[in-house]
């Protein structure tokens, strides 16, 4: 691992073994010390972790450089899993062969923590000078049950459901529509019936328009301005 790559991410394009899925392992996440990852918002119950390496900064030649080691321990919910980890051993000793590690762990608060930790073991200088801390290619986490929260999905046999409920929609908006339509006339004829009672009632006072008011006053002229009160100007 050059020290100088400010992204920790190792590449190797060679072939890997014990994989059915080789580009899988091409590439991985290392980190001089630590490397944790998190799982928020998860449903709570018993889960798979499956987490996968691959060695391929030392190589398999009977030189000093495959004397590289890269050790380190890991924790999943806070509990050790492995101490002194080494990828390479667990693969019998090669490097570029796939190693899958599999551990079942319970989330209780929709919580999940995976720390790979440097164990202040290894090599630093070997094949060259960079770090060789925690690396891995890829990891997952799968329930051990049937999830009660899912994604809905709109199946064939629905789409006479969809329509039923489209037209249901359609028939009851209808109807309040017609429902407020009759309200408001029924409102607007009580008004003009009592407003016609008023004016049937004998002795009613007259009803005079603005124009009516306009024109007997001339255009309301302070020459037939008898005075003014409360409620305003009281013309002759």
């Amino acid at each position: 691992m050059d020290a100088n790559n400010g992204s920790y991410i190792i590449h190797s394009p060679g072939q890997f073994l014990n994989t059915l899925d080789p580009e899988l392992f091409q590439n991985a996440r290392m980190s001089p010390s630590s490397l944790r990852y998190f799982g928020i918002g998860l449903e709570n119950g018993n889960y798979t972790v499956t987490l996968l390496f691959a060695e391929f900064d030392f190589p398999d030649t009977q030189s000093w450089k495959s004397r590289g080691r890269r050790v380190f321990d890991i924790y999943v919910q806070g509990e050790r899993k492995e101490q002194n980890f080494d990828i390479r051993k667990a693969a019998g000793g090669k490097s570029f062969t796939a190693v899958r590690k599999q551990y079942t762990v319970p989330v209780t608060k929709n919580f999940l923590d995976i720390h790979l930790f440097w164990a202040g073991k290894g090599t630093c200088c070997i094949p060259t000078q960079g770090y060789y801390g925690p690396a891995i290619s890829a990891l997952s986490a799968t329930p051990n049950f049937t999830p009660t929260v899912r994604n809905a999905v709109v199946k064939k046999g629905s789409k006479t459901g969809v329509i039923a409920g489209a037209i249901v929609g359609v028939v009851v908006l209808g109807l309040l529509a017609f429902a407020g339509i009759f309200v408001w006339r029924q409102k607007k004829r009580k008004l003009a019936l009592e407003q016609e009672e008023l004016y049937s009632i004998v002795g009613r006072p007259n009803v005079l328009s603005y124009g009516e008011l306009r024109s007997a006053t001339e255009n309301f002229s302070s020459n037939n301005l008898l005075g003014q009160g409360g409620y305003g100007s009281v013309f002759k």
